[in-house]
């Protein structure tokens, strides 16, 4: 378990020495990441510790959003000001996700062979 930890917080850090030293606008995660993603594509699959472990994490995924809701919480006053645009955001972004999700979707469905066929 801590190789498979080590092994992914060394692609975060790689991710975030890659952002920061060419002051890219994408997150060191999101590039350390994509990087995991190669390595383990190129190698065939992640090895079984390194499953193990990150299904380990995904189950309490929800324990990483319990700091974004205390900053709710703190910052209530900003959100009461500020609750408007916060909500057009929200519902902008939403419709965008679902309709770009929708096209992707279809577009995907138009390539893939129908079931029975090849």
């Amino acid at each position: 378990m801590i190789a498979a930890l080590t092994q992914l917080l060394v692609f975060q850090l790689i991710g975030e020495v890659i952002a920061r030293g060419l002051n890219l606008p994408v997150p060191g995660p999101v590039i350390g990441m994509l990087l995991l993603f190669l390595a383990l594509a190129l190698r065939g699959g992640p090895a079984p510790e390194l499953q193990s472990t990150s299904q380990g994490l995904l189950q309490h995924l929800s324990l990483l959003f319990v700091p974004a809701g205390t900053g709710i919480i703190v910052h209530m006053h900003r959100v009461a000001d500020e609750w408007v645009p916060l909500l057009a955001s929200l519902l902008i972004s939403t419709v965008v996700t679902l309709a770009v999700t929708a096209l992707i979707m279809r577009l995907l469905a138009r390539r893939t062979p129908a079931e029975g066929q090849s």
